[in-house]
């Protein structure tokens, strides 16, 4: 199959309004976990998951953290001007929330028509201090704006957002965020800020389900896809072809990659669509370096699995590329930019298994599990809305640990 042709209307399910969970449960782990493995198909709770794993299985987990990315501008005339930051213009996202005093971001703008004055300006509270935020727009940027942020004091941008912001909640819940949602739309494991939407597989672990799979054996290694408002984009197109993915920013350590590489054998399952874009997108950058040794940065575009498929090698040799590359660069963490899309088509050459939640219709979300485990997505989706499993973010969850075509992704022995 090739990707390109695929028509997306073929990746559509009805999806009423009322199975799209729009608070999280109570306890994070009693949600429903849909099991599928090879053709056996079943339903138990998240709760049971390290006992559904293989004792020698590595799982990987994105440990991006949701930033409170959404900013109000009240003005005199009661109209509210929203800013939405995205990521930072022109600087790393690490540097961008460590900046004082000023920063440059892109954002989205609501209710932009309103915003008549050259600036805008709000007080915040800082630890008993009061704090003046001022908002300058300065260019568009295809369908957002790049806006130069000022403050007079000498607190973060992070403690900034943290103090003035909202967490950004998907629009399809229709909802504003509630104090709760601080926490729950979170993982408990979110270390390094820079995510305008939650790693939903995530959102399931507890810390007591983490004691039970480290007593089980099950390995776990952690890496960063910072997750973009993209990841809410619709497919508008009518095939895949015509769609543009969006970018996202990868870090992962040198010593994570190398024990990814060494977990010879035994199942990689990845918790999230996010880590699995991270996975393989890692393997595509050692097929790169295959062909070009001086490449001076990663970067992974949207066909490259496709175009370069006749040069794949197995999964450790390709890690070691990229290991290779990092030593000569005197490197501890990798730093990327992927589009890689995921599609039936694709061959896995990473992972052996996924956990994560339900998709929406017609997304390049539900095109990366249908290349997992094909038309059985078709299967599981509707005995999920038969047995009245919550869908998107706040909702339940799957194990899928069958193999696209019953085969295994390629790996070695050495």
């Amino acid at each position: 199959m090739n990707p390109r042709d695929i028509v997306i209307a073929d990746y559509d399910y009805p999806l009423p309004d009322d199975r799209i969970a729009k608070h999280p449960m109570a306890q994070r782990d009693e949600s429903k976990l849909l099991v599928l493995r090879g053709k056996e198909l079943c339903e138990t709770r998240f709760s049971h998951i390290p006992e559904l794993l293989p004792p020698s299985t590595l799982l990987v987990f994105n440990n991006t953290k949701v930033i409170h990315a959404r900013l109000f501008f009240p003005k005199a005339t009661g109209a509210v001007i929203e800013i939405f930051c995205l990521e930072p213009h022109d600087m790393p996202i690490a540097q961008a929330f460590e900046q004082r005093g000023q920063g440059s971001w892109n954002c989205f703008v609501g209710n932009n028509k309103r915003w008549k004055e050259p600036s805008l300006c709000q007080q915040l509270s800082l630890d008993g201090r009061t704090v003046t935020l001022q908002a300058t727009r300065r260019e568009a940027v295809g369908n957002s704006w790049v806006i130069d942020f000022a403050w007079d004091s000498d607190d973060t941008f992070t403690a900034l957002l943290e103090q003035a912001g909202t967490i950004p909640l998907p629009p399809y819940l229709h909802r504003a965020a509630q104090a709760d949602d601080k926490e729950r739309y979170q993982t408990i494991y979110a270390r390094h800020e820079g995510s305008v939407a939650a790693p939903t597989a995530g959102l399931h672990f507890t810390d007591s389900i983490l004691a039970a799979l480290q007593q089980r054996g099950i390995a776990t290694e952690y890496l960063t896809l910072h997750v973009g408002a993209g990841t809410f984009k619709p497919v508008s197109s009518d095939t895949i072809g015509e769609h543009d993915m969006h970018v996202e920013q990868i870090q992962i350590g040198y010593d994570n990659i190398a024990r990814i590489a060494a977990h010879n054998q035994d199942p990689i399952v990845a918790v999230g669509t996010t880590s699995v874009r991270t996975l393989e997108s890692i393997y595509w950058f050692g097929i790169q370096l295959g062909q070009q040794p001086h490449l001076p940065q990663m970067q992974v575009q949207q066909w490259d699995p496709y175009e370069l498929a006749q040069q794949a090698v197995p999964m450790q040799e390709s890690y070691r590329r990229v290991m290779a590359w990092m030593q000569q660069r005197d490197l501890t963490e990798l730093h990327g930019a992927t589009r890689l899309l995921i599609a039936p088509g694709y061959q896995y050459r990473v992972i052996n298994g996924l956990i994560t939640n339900f998709h929406q219709p017609k997304s390049t979300l539900l095109l990366l599990v249908s290349a997992l485990i094909g038309e059985q997505w078709k299967e599981c989706y509707h005995y999920a809305l038969e047995h009245d499993f919550r869908f998107l973010s706040y909702g339940d969850s799957c194990l899928f640990l069958s193999q696209q075509n019953e085969t295994q992704p390629t790996k070695d022995n050495s």
